[in-house]
């Protein structure tokens, strides 16, 4: 397809030619004519008689409306659209601090994307994987990145519009720092720094200053989240017990002058007020918490706060937290998710539910800074690709008032070349017999169940009775037909394929196992120590290398190891499992000791519409020592 672009300023001409790879046009004097022109408000996009025409307001509601025309044209010869942004600034966040550190160029590739769905920001969430030149473990061998690589992605970022946002960690969520003993001066407990201390501040100082050197924007996100163990470990043990609202907010000031000292405008997620506030000290979503007000007036004014919900469904829900923020005294930014963090599945049933409601409540509340964080707890076994359709449902609530899903379908589909009926094909990986299909309670057994011990079996009592094999069997079928080589997305559905197909021999078998032990069923044990399980120990080699060739393509390789740990540790205790029901079977051992045990709930599940959960493969693997975690 030939376009000649009429009124394209040199300010748009160099992104418009990054696009043309991905959406297949190139610029001719021969080509479509259409006229490009800035207006004080508002997207148009129209085609007639051959003419077209985008006027637009801001840079990244041009790239929306440059696509709206691609895509359109391909249905229809005449058209005429117009869409009024909803909010200020509307953006993903991702979190490059568990292990998975986008490659630049994989980046690029996301930011095209962004600029196609209407994006004009994105949080980089960075813990320690940025450089500090004077603190050399800080990000060491945690594939950080350097300040070329961020001023490279900041510059590639600025041509479609879309401003790069640095958000980090000034209190707590520094354990992968905290853990060197270059850094023990600056440790209260395991994660969260010494507050006080001068120490301490002159490290904040080289945080904020080196991780905004790249890039061209004045805001900052300072984290400051999930503090609970402020002030409890060495601070507690040197200077003694101190009210925590009084900590928090010391620090936060101090943090905030070195913030305004550099000209910039700080965000920070609202959690720890709210749990301050609440009864019992912890909870972050207690309706019924009423923000005295001495917190009020102890929380600093110069700080937007950010209030976070990725669980929420109800409409309602969201607009008594928002109203519950705006007691400070201004606006709250707002942090929704899409559900890709602790499994393989991204959990699309509450994503959206969650997602759609929250961006409602935000419009109704006139917030204006909304965010939707894909974060990576436990090592980051997803991956950020396969939340495109929950981006997408962002993108077509911030253009209009009132949601249109089969717009978005239709845009998802344009913007990425995948269609929303194969997204949502990865929302089944957790969606099993047993699971509600909205999954609310963000139960994971394609985690639990790939990475569960078959000899000790913790989450079996969890699935027996149901047919497991006949529902990944069928899913593994519907990834496999649903795939498209041609599309450059095509190898995120590679390992959910694998996935599937492995967990439909593996899902049950250790409720297959203890039924045939419990029974004498010497025969059935053999099959399984001889085909079965040696069966899937291929299987698992076939998915793992399917995820190594995806992270290699996608991340920088540390943080590989963990994984390719993961899948070696399931690979040796498979073969464990087939020694010791060889030794039981050939009578060396009188018994299997594993088998012998009576299997019980990791949770309890009786009033539940899932099957249970949990966040840490260390956990699903044994429940037995991996480690030691000593408070500080």
């Amino acid at each position: 397809m030939k376009l000649m672009l009429k009124g394209a300023t040199n300010n748009l001409l160099s992104a418009i030619k990054e696009l043309q790879s991905d959406l297949n046009f190139e610029l001719a004097e021969d080509g479509i004519p259409i006229l490009i022109k800035q207006a004080d408000k508002g997207l148009s996009v129209s085609l007639k008689n051959g003419q077209g025409e985008i006027v637009y307001d801001k840079k990244a509601a041009f790239f929306r409306g440059l696509g709206l025309l691609l895509e359109n044209y391909a249905r229809s010869k005449t058209f005429h659209i117009e869409e009024d942004a909803q909010f200020e600034t509307i953006g993903p966040m991702f979190d490059l601090s568990r292990n998975a550190v986008m490659k630049p160029e994989r980046f690029e590739d996301m930011l095209r994307k962004l600029a196609l769905m209407g994006f004009n920001s994105a949080m980089l969430y960075m813990e320690d994987v940025y450089e500090i030149e004077s603190q050399p473990y800080f990000g060491y061998m945690r594939g950080r990145y350097s300040l070329d690589q961020l001023n490279q992605l900041d510059d590639y970022a600025h041509q479609f519009g879309i401003e790069l946002i640095p958000c980090i960690q000034t209190l707590a969520h520094l354990e992968e720092f905290l853990k060197w003993s270059d850094a023990s001066g600056l440790k209260d407990t395991r994660g969260v720094l010494l507050v006080e201390s001068e120490a301490t501040y002159t490290f904040v100082r080289d945080m904020i200053e080196s991780v905004t050197k790249p890039f061209r924007s004045k805001r900052i996100h300072i984290g400051m989240d999930e503090a609970e163990e402020l002030g409890r470990g060495v601070y507690l043990n040197k200077f003694g017990h101190k009210d925590r609202l009084e900590l928090m907010t010391s620090h936060l000031n101090r943090v905030l002058e070195i913030v305004d000292e550099n000209g910039l405008m700080p965000m920070m997620w609202s959690d720890m007020f709210m749990k301050l506030a609440s009864k019992t000290g912890d909870a972050h979503y207690d309706l019924m918490t009423e923000i005295p007000d001495e917190i009020i007036e102890a929380t600093p004014k110069n700080v937007t706060l950010m209030y976070w919900d990725y669980a929420h469904t109800k409409k309602e829900e969201y607009l008594a937290m928002m109203k519950k923020h705006k007691a400070f005294g201004r606006k709250p930014a707002f942090a929704g998710g899409i559900w890709v963090w602790n499994t393989f599945a991204t959990n699309y049933g509450l994503s959206l539910g969650a997602s759609d409601a929250a961006l409602q409540a935000c419009k109704q509340e006139g917030i204006q800074d909304v965010f939707v964080t894909l974060w990576g707890d436990d090592g980051y076994e997803n991956n950020y690709f396969s939340a495109m359709l929950g981006l997408q449902l962002y993108a077509e609530h911030a253009y209009a008032r009132t949601l249109d899903r089969s717009k978005l379908h239709d845009r998802v589909k344009f913007c990425t070349g995948i269609d929303a009926e194969t997204y949502l094909l990865l929302n089944e990986l957790d969606a099993i017999p047993g699971v509600d299909s909205n999954n609310k309670e963000q139960t994971n057994p394609s985690k639990f169940l790939l990475w569960q011990d078959v000899l000790l079996g913790l989450f079996d009592k969890h699935v027996e009775g149901l047919d497991l094999y006949s529902h990944y069997k069928a899913l593994a079928n519907k990834i496999r037909v649903s795939r498209d080589g041609n599309n450059a997305l095509d190898y995120i559905f590679d390992v959910p394929e694998k996935l599937a197909e492995l967990l439909s021999v593996k899902a049950t078998i250790g409720v297959q196992l203890k039924a045939a032990y419990d029974r004498g069923d010497n025969k059935e044990l053999k099959h399984i120590a001889d085909q079965v399980l040696p069966e899937i120990i291929d299987k698992a080699e076939v998915l793992r290398l399917a995820h190594r060739k995806q992270w290699l393509h996608m991340h920088k390789p540390f943080g590989w190891e963990v994984i390719d740990i993961r899948y070696g540790g399931l690979k040796s205790r498979l073969e464990t499992a087939i020694y010791r029901i060889n030794e039981y079977v050939s009578g060396e051992i009188d018994f299997i000791d594993e088998l012998e045990q009576k299997r019980l709930y990791y949770h309890d599940i009786e009033n539940s519409t899932g099957l249970g959960w949990s966040s840490y493969y260390y956990r699903m693997a044994s429940p037995n020592v991996f480690f030691h975690v000593l408070p500080i």
